[in-house]
Order: structure tokens, then C-alpha cells, then sequence
């Protein structure tokens, strides 16, 4: 495996670490404020963080761009909105979804983008390797014991993360396209920005927003706001400038076994054998979809000499 795509690799799968435990700080913010509020405060936050980044970045030329300086700063201004809306729907349905369901159920059916970003990958001509779609299925699978009774049912709060999973796949393949042509740090800020001021707009219109209730919130907020906005999306940006849509899906879905993980030290959630089989078949999935990628990049290496 090159450098490079190693160095994505882990950066990848510390965010997924960082958005797992993120479900957890999730909950127990909403003990105290409304999710848009949650959600607006949390971004705005994620926004001011890297203003410092912006500043320290002003004359650093973006060497990847293609297109003139006056072209690439609507590029940014554009794709930063763009995203910032899918980001903003994406997360309002996962915010609001955590009320009537657990962390870690939330953070696998997230999950379900995995498979969800190879099939509209194709809507631009993407073709991952057989082995990504094998993983894939698996990842998919495990979903499917997680989040679907043996009835064949799935509750409020599940279906809302579902219809969530299709907009997290959208900002993957957005992020994908945009982090070759754009400065990482400003698309970032610039999409938090965007997705804070839409979270608040529905707050003052729906919740309560009091300084008490912040206040109370304040741990779970600065998590989510520093940690799982800040710095992990970041680090996605960062890291898909060599990796993969798909491939980045299947590692990032690891977020729902960090969110179980979470929810059972934190919050006491548990996982029946069933919701446990589920897990290891993601896992199983990830490991699969890694290693052909590996042998298949190795045969082109063995080929091409």
C-alpha cells in the first residue's frame, strides 16, 4: 500500500473513532437543548475553530486547483454551500433520529452510506473494484441484522437515520470531488458555517434556546462541536484527497462500531448476539474491501513493470 494512501487509511479510521463516540456526546447533549440547537451551536463551533487555520492559510496557493484563482474562490464559495446543505439535512435527520433510537444503532444505520456512495458513485462514472462492492455487501448485511427486527420492522428514529444514510453518501462524493480542487481548511469552515446557520434558523423556530440548557450542555457541545466537527471533518477532507469515495465509506462506517462501542462503556446500551453478528460482519466487510484493494493495486504495480 503507498504512503499516501496508508497515511488516508488511519487518518480515516481516527474519524470514525472520533464520529463514533460523537453519537454519545449526541445524546446526552440533547438531556439539555433541542438537536437543532445542538446541532447549530456544535457548528458554529467547528466553524470558528479553524478560522485561525484560515487566517495562518490566506497565501498558500492551492497547487492541486486547475481553474484561475477568481474561478477556484467561486468554486469554494460554491461547493462550500453545496455541502453545507447535504451536511446540514444529514445531520438534522441523524440529530433528531437520536432521540427515539440508541447511539450505537444510530451510528451503524449512518453506516449504511457504504453501500449507499458506490451506486451513486456510478452516476459520475466511478467503477470500484469488485472487492469493494463484496465488502460492501457484507457492511450491509451486518446492517441489516443491527437495524431490522426479526419481524421486519424498524422504528421512527431508525427510518430518520436511514433517510439520513442517503445524504451522508451525497457529502462523501461531494467532499471526494471538491477536496482535489479546493483548500481543505476553507471548504471546511465554510460548510460548517453554512450547516450552523440552517441549524439555527430551525431552532429559533421550533426549540427553546436557553443559557441554562447550554450551559448543561456544554461537554457534549464542545465534544461535538471541537472533536467531531473540527477536527474529524477535517481529517476527512484531508484524507479522500487520495482515497477513494468508496473505498473512504467502508472505512468511515467503522463510526457505528465506535458508537456501540461508546454507548456501552457511557450510556449502558447493550447489543443482543444478533446486533453483535451485525458488527463483526461490518468489520468483516472493512477487512475484505481493504485487503483485494490491496491485491489488486499490487497486480496493476506487477503488471505495469
Amino acid at each position: 500500500m503507498k504512503s499516501a494512501a496508508l497515511k488516508s487509511d488511519v487518518l480515516l479510521l481516527l474519524t470514525a473513532a472520533i464520529w463514533g463516540f460523537a453519537f454519545v456526546a449526541q445524546r446526552l447533549g440533547m438531556d439539555h437543548v433541542g438537536p437543532f440547537t445542538f446541532n447549530g451551536v456544535r457548528f458554529a463551533l467547528g466553524s470558528l475553530s479553524l478560522l485561525p487555520l484560515w487566517l495562518l492559510s490566506r497565501r498558500r496557493i492551492n497547487r492541486a486547483s486547475v481553474v484561475s484563482p477568481a474561478a477556484s474562490t467561486k468554486l469554494l464559495l460554491w461547493g462550500g454551500v453545496a455541502a453545507g446543505m447535504a451536511l446540514f439535512t444529514g445531520a438534522s435527520l441523524q440529530q433528531v433520529g437520536l432521540v427515539y433510537t440508541t447511539a450505537g444503532k444510530a451510528g451503524f444505520i449512518t453506516g449504511l452510506y457504504v453501500i449507499l456512495v458506490p451506486i451513486l458513485g456510478l452516476l459520475w462514472r466511478q467503477r470500484p473494484h469488485a472487492g469493494t462492492w463484496g465488502g460492501a455487501t457484507l457492511a450491509v448485511f451486518g446492517l441489516y441484522l443491527l437495524c431490522v427486527t426479526e419481524e421486519f420492522t424498524i422504528s421512527f428514529g431508525d427510518l430518520l437515520e436511514l433517510l439520513g444514510a442517503f445524504f451522508w453518501a451525497g457529502h462523501v462524493l461531494l467532499i471526494g470531488w471538491l477536496s482535489p480542487r479546493v483548500d481543505a481548511i476553507r471548504l471546511s469552515c465554510i460548510q460548517f458555517a453554512v450547516c450552523s446557520l440552517l441549524s439555527l434558523a430551525v431552532a429559533v423556530a421550533l426549540e427553546v434556546i436557553s443559557l441554562h440548557g447550554l450551559l448543561s450542555a456544554a461537554l457534549p457541545i464542545l465534544y461535538g462541536g471541537l472533536m467531531s466537527v473540527g477536527v474529524a471533518y477535517t481529517l476527512q477532507v484531508v484524507a479522500q484527497r487520495e482515497a477513494h469515495p468508496a473505498h473512504t465509506a467502508i472505512i468511515l462506517s467503522l463510526e457505528g462500531a465506535f458508537a456501540a462501542l461508546g454507548g456501552w462503556l457511557i450510556l449502558g446500551e447493550t447489543l443482543s448476539a444478533r446486533g453483535l453478528l451485525g458488527c463483526l460482519l461490518m468489520l468483516a466487510g472493512m477487512l475484505f474491501s481493504e485487503l483485494s484493494g490491496f491485491f489488486v493495486r499490487r497486480r496493476q504495480v506487477a503488471g505495469a513493470a
